[in-house]
């Protein structure tokens, strides 16, 4: 099994969960165990800072919080971009890792953050049986993703980049049968 950590989920057209319907994840952790992501296209109406008070000095601070999954959205999570990758509790991609909680946010070198309510979760082989299905596509993370300055606009921008085919997806109703 190949780790999918550090990519992005795509969801296709074929995707009708209303909870992940034209989303993009970052799959932060992935291995035999199952898979944890953060939906990245999700913004909720209060600030990092405004939900969690001493992030409020962090670059970052005042974006929104993002409904990161339907697992847990009363547990916040705080994706970071490192200025040195070594002071995260447990690097995802590149600079891109989790903040420790236990330190002080300002010592930590912290360039960008993304407070996230809850995650999308997979249990064992459960991500790897919905990609057998039409559901997800994948598509290597780069490092503004996560901290997308559009984040209702991602989903598009990753199919574009990703080119082809998939950019003709784009433009697809959310049920293609009326078309």
């Amino acid at each position: 099994m190949d780790s999918l950590q550090g990519k992005l989920l795509v969801s296709s057209p074929a995707l009708h969960d209303p909870n992940f319907r034209k989303t993009v994840i970052l799959i932060a952790h992935h291995d035999e165990d199952g898979a944890l992501g953060f939906v990245l296209s999700r913004p909720l109406e209060i600030s990092a800072a405004d939900a969690v008070p001493s992030l409020a000095a962090l670059p970052g601070a005042d974006a929104p919080v993002f409904v990161g999954g339907p697992v847990q959205p009363e547990a916040y999570m705080v994706l970071a971009e490192f200025g040195d990758i070594t002071h995260a509790a447990s690097p995802v991609f590149g600079r891109v890792g989790f903040m420790p909680a236990d330190t002080d946010p300002e010592e930590l070198g912290i360039t960008r953050l993304r407070l996230f309510a809850g995650y999308a979760g997979w249990s064992a082989g459960q991500l790897e049986g919905e990609l057998e299905e039409p559901a997800w596509i994948v598509v290597p993370a780069e490092p503004d993703d996560p901290f997308a300055d559009d984040p209702d606009e991602l989903w598009r921008a990753v199919l574009q980049r990703k080119g082809g085919a998939f950019e003709l997806m784009i433009d697809m109703p959310f049920d293609p049968g009326v078309n």
